[in-house]
């Protein structure tokens, strides 16, 4: 499947105080994870407000249906990089995997070395949002998020986890590792949420 965006004048697509970049800047916390054997040192658990916990191993998330986006997004230091192309799993497509419950409104996405990101249940789910494995045609760097990294595009890329190891559906938002840090706990680009205080 294939969900792409009408190219439009970049002025229309770039939030302010956003510069746009040709290139890929790489901002993160803490160390960039190695990986010798996916099979032995990586999978993704599905768990929280879940009729059955499921955990995935890399070849599983392979398996499963893929997609391909075309979008644009938006860093909170100030870079926009316009017509990402991701290939990987839906959000939604994930989800099927397990029963959510009724009283789930919120996920917080968990990540090697402790790193988290909260964000509300209907975002997560909007669609074009995906656990993407490549990044215009090629494997994901691990810089940027090798194996997997979660794509929400339309909140500033802080919330868009790299290497991510598990989804939490929870009743009440709590504060991910940015926000518990200062940052908004939404995070609208447009709107310019960048801290808690905007």
């Amino acid at each position: 499947m294939f969900i792409g965006k009408t190219a439009g004048k970049s002025h229309d697509r770039v939030p302010p105080n956003q510069k746009v970049t040709t290139g890929f800047p790489v901002l993160h916390y803490g160390d960039v994870p190695e990986y010798t054997d996916l099979a032995t040192q990586w999978d993704l658990r599905i768990f929280g407000l879940v009729e059955q916990e499921v955990t995935l191993s890399y070849e599983q998330i392979l398996a499963l249906p893929s997609t391909q986006v075309t979008n644009d997004i938006h860093c909170v230091t100030g870079w926009s990089k316009l017509d990402n192309v991701w290939e990987g799993v839906a959000a939604e497509e994930l989800v099927k995997l397990v029963k959510i419950k009724p009283e789930a409104k919120y996920v917080m996405l968990h990540a090697e070395q402790g790193w988290t990101a909260n964000m509300p249940l209907s975002d997560f789910l909007t669609p074009g949002n995906l656990f993407a494995y490549k990044h215009n045609g090629e494997v994901l760097a691990p810089d940027h998020g090798y194996p997997l990294r979660f794509v929400i595009p339309h909140l500033y890329f802080w919330k868009s986890a790299k290497w991510v190891r598990g989804i939490e559906f929870m009743d009440k938002d709590r504060q991910g590792f940015w926000e518990k840090n200062g940052y908004h706990m939404y995070g609208d680009p447009w709107k310019e949420q960048r801290f808690a205080w905007d």
